[in-house]
């Protein structure tokens, strides 16, 4: 314990020191000497890159969010950069992205000017966008790779960092390991960067704009299920809220849905601007009710059919849905996919257009209706770790091999992906075809509701939850990988007096899988639990899932099931 109070004590020395640091940064980590908790956990480690990039709270230190850590980051990706462009001509090019966080333009250009001078072009888009379009980007231009600086719906005092492959993925974990021991073979003082000037007039800095944004769009646009019926009319008659929670999502998602025949599209305004405070919200996150609220008392006003919200960085998209008797209610990440999938595989297959060889990807830890409902219209479903960086790389098997064509991949924590234009979740798309949907089946005169209650009676009533118990610090940390290793070395033999049939643990690359430290516990009535802590966040998440034969015994047993595990968890 005192050699880890004099280390953090030395790195915090290191940067005061340090002629390359800023008097403000400085000057703020002055101000924590009388604070030495606080400074012990800014300096008691690096910022982790983990799979996912950087994620964390914004400030001075080396675990923190700021240029420097930024700056550090770059480096290890460009000398990543550079290894894959070796023996090709002309330079390595990387897009980069932001969205309406604090700090995330100061940070794009950090990025950007570090590149620039390790030799690598930066594309930069001069303002806030999807990270789905930064995927996109990465593909149509045909870049090396990406950047985009997001904390997708984390609070307001979050940023983060993610990095993109050349087929515009998430790196997956070999290849993040590469950046990872870049990074950690590089100091601060060895980090690369030249001014703005000198880069633009270098050509390493381009700066991009209209015609990317056009080109998204459009691809977007034309990835409808059944764009034809929406143009004729059909669109025009579903009355749909947005909110893009003070995010990217404003302007894109409105483009989408008017080049797809969309005309009553009525907006939050309170929440239509950027935002990095997300200041009428508790948490700018579409998974939540409490983010719809403005949008429910809009949709009251107007009669809305349906309340469609994305978060900071457009990847995810929440639906909620005005039921017989005009109340709003809101739609499960499980729920939304399920309805995607068998919309877009049905109007396919209706005009002739669904392949034999169709696959649906979904991650381990998202419903299974979804998945029995693929299987109904002919498509193969394959399951991957959580993390739409995975569903990316299926995909790019499936482009290599042939053997497969990708129809549709999404994962619980409302992430959908129709299409082949990007490699990561896409909230854009996903609001569009939810919003089609729904104008589809209003014709029939049912509700997305209606719909839902139909595939449950058909293929069994699903109902999923999910919980979390957020720790933070080191102290947090060390607690999540104690329930990890006591559910792991002492499982439980049954739950809610259910028998445990089998625990498949993920750490051991089950089923050819990466190795991953995730728990699922498969019960003998065919529920299950797992348990998986963040990548991204201080916290560990308990998922749950089980099959009833009715709305009420599904519910029954969800509750018996959640009360179980969680009481160990809280014991």
């Amino acid at each position: 314990m005192t050699e880890m109070k004099e280390n953090y004590k030395d790195k915090a020395a290191s940067w005061l020191n340090d002629p390359a640091i800023d008097e403000q940064t400085k000057q703020e980590l002055r101000e924590l000497e009388s604070n030495p908790a606080e400074l012990e956990d800014r300096f008691y480690r690096d910022l982790e890159f983990g799979t996912g990039g950087l994620r964390g709270v914004i400030g001075a230190g080396s675990n923190r969010m700021n240029r420097y850590t930024v700056a550090r980051a770059t480096q290890g990706f460009a000398k990543y950069i550079l290894e894959e462009h070796a023996g090709k001509e002309g330079k390595p090019s990387v897009v980069i992205a932001h969205d309406c966080r604090h700090f995330s333009p100061e940070f794009s250009l950090e990025a950007a000017l570090v590149l620039a001078a390790n030799g690598i072009i930066a594309k930069l888009f001069p303002s806030l966008r999807p990270t789905p379009q930064l995927s996109y980007s990465v593909r149509s231009l045909k870049a090396t790779g990406g950047i985009v600086v997001t904390a997708s719906h984390n609070p307001p005092e979050y940023n983060g960092y993610k990095v993109y492959n050349a087929s515009g993925g998430q790196l997956v974990p070999h290849e993040a390991e590469r950046v990872i021991n870049n990074i950690q073979e590089i100091s601060l003082s060895e980090v690369k960067r030249i001014d703005q000037a000198t880069a633009e007039a270098a050509g390493l800095l381009v700066w991009l704009g209209e015609a990317e944004d056009e080109a998204f769009v459009e691809t977007v646009a034309a990835t409808s299920a059944n764009r034809d019926l929406m143009l004729s009319g059909a669109a025009k008659d579903v009355v749909i809220v947005f909110t893009a929670l003070h995010g990217t999502g404003n302007l894109p998602v409105r483009q989408a849905l008017a080049k797809n025949g969309f005309t009553q599209v009525h907006i939050v305004k309170e929440q239509e601007q950027p935002d990095g405070n997300f200041s009428t919200v508790k948490s700018p996150n579409p998974e939540e009710r409490e983010a719809f609220t403005m949008a429910i008392e809009l949709g009251k006003q107007v009669g809305a059919d349906i309340l469609i919200g994305t978060d900071p960085d457009a990847d995810r998209m929440g639906a909620v849905v005005r039921n017989h008797e005009g109340e709003y209610e809101i739609l499960t990440g499980n729920q939304s996919g399920s309805l995607l999938v068998h919309y877009y595989l049905s109007q396919l297959q209706e005009q002739g257009k669904l392949p034999k060889n169709g696959a649906v990807v979904k991650t381990i830890v998202t419903s299974e209706l979804g998945a029995v409902i693929a299987r109904h219209y002919g498509a193969t479903v394959f399951n991957t770790l959580t993390g739409f960086k995975y569903i990316g790389e299926k995909m790019n098997e499936f482009e290599a091999s042939g053997e497969y064509t990708y129809l549709f991949g999404y994962e619980e924590s409302y992430g959908y992906l129709a299409g082949n234009y990007a490699r990561d979740k896409d909230a854009v798309v996903a609001a569009m075809l939810i919003s089609e949907a729904a104008a589809f089946y209003k014709r029939q005169g049912k509700t997305l509701l209606d719909v839902l209650e139909e595939l449950y009676s058909q293929f069994g009533y699903y109902r999923e939850s999910l919980a979390s118990r957020t720790l933070k610090g080191k102290d947090g940390l060390a607690k999540i990988g104690a329930l990890m290793n006591d559910f792991r070395s002492n499982p439980p033999q049954q739950v809610a007096g259910v028998g445990v049939s089998e625990l498949l643990d993920y750490s051991e690359g089950l089923d050819g899988l990466p190795k991953e430290n995730v728990l699922k516990f498969l019960l003998e009535d065919g529920s299950w639990f797992c348990l998986r802590p963040s990548g991204t966040e201080p916290k560990i998440k308990f998922y749950f899932a089980v099959r009833g034969t009715s709305n009420e015994d599904a519910a029954a047993r969800m509750v018996a099931l959640q009360d179980d595990v969680l009481a160990r968890v809280d014991a």
